[in-house]
């Protein structure tokens, strides 16, 4: 136990860099690549939970599954993103982002009204993790605790996406709306009222 606490020492941070590195790869943006790793607190906090719950102390095989957990992150995350930044690139090219409420109503689409196929995704691997938590033969026990971090992770990763994710990428992405008159999201007015003058 002492041998392997040493290598995860530097396992789980080499692990970390190299899913930064494949994910700036992929963004080519090191602030979208931070903002996809924001997900590993999030599903720690799941992974954490679910193992206090069934009552499994940390081991090897905890960690194992907590490495594994990281590479799910930056699937889940890297959807979200792939949403948001089609959603914005959609409403920019129509010349629909001149305000930030029409900024709000892009992320909003991208995230809620897509919640969808991000489900799917995610349901698809905790799906497939089910059968393990519920196994009984041999070797059950060490595969149930190396599941176990990443269904509950999977679970809070997803549900903190959903709410954080939204909120950073409008913070980030409010500095590039060009200033102009107030919509419906920003004053709560009738968008009719909002477009009579023009």
């Amino acid at each position: 136990m002492l041998r392997v606490k040493e290598r995860l020492k530097l396992i789980i941070p080499l692990t970390l860099i190299l899913i930064f590195g494949l994910l700036y790869m992929n963004t080519r943006s090191s602030l979208k690549s931070l903002v996809v790793m924001l997900a590993v607190p999030f599903s720690a906090i799941g992974a954490v939970w679910l193992m206090y719950l069934l009552g499994y102390n940390v081991s090897i095989a905890a960690w194992v599954g907590m490495i594994a957990l990281l590479g799910l992150d930056a699937e889940t995350g890297v959807f979200m993103l792939l949403f948001l930044d089609l959603s914005h690139n959609e409403a920019k090219a129509r010349g629909q982002l001149r305000t930030t409420g029409d900024l709000v109503e892009a992320i909003v689409h991208g995230a809620v009204k897509r919640v969808r196929p991000k489900a799917m995704t995610v349901c698809a691997a905790f799906i497939g993790l089910l059968p393990i938590m519920w196994s009984t033969g041999a070797g059950s026990d060490l595969m149930k605790r190396v599941a176990a971090p990443m269904v509950g992770g999977l679970v809070t990763s997803f549900a903190l996406e959903l709410l954080v994710y939204p909120a950073i990428y409008y913070l980030w992405k409010r500095k590039s709306v060009v200033p102009g008159p107030e919509s419906p999201a920003d004053n709560g007015e009738n968008s009719a009222t909002t477009l009579a003058p023009c």
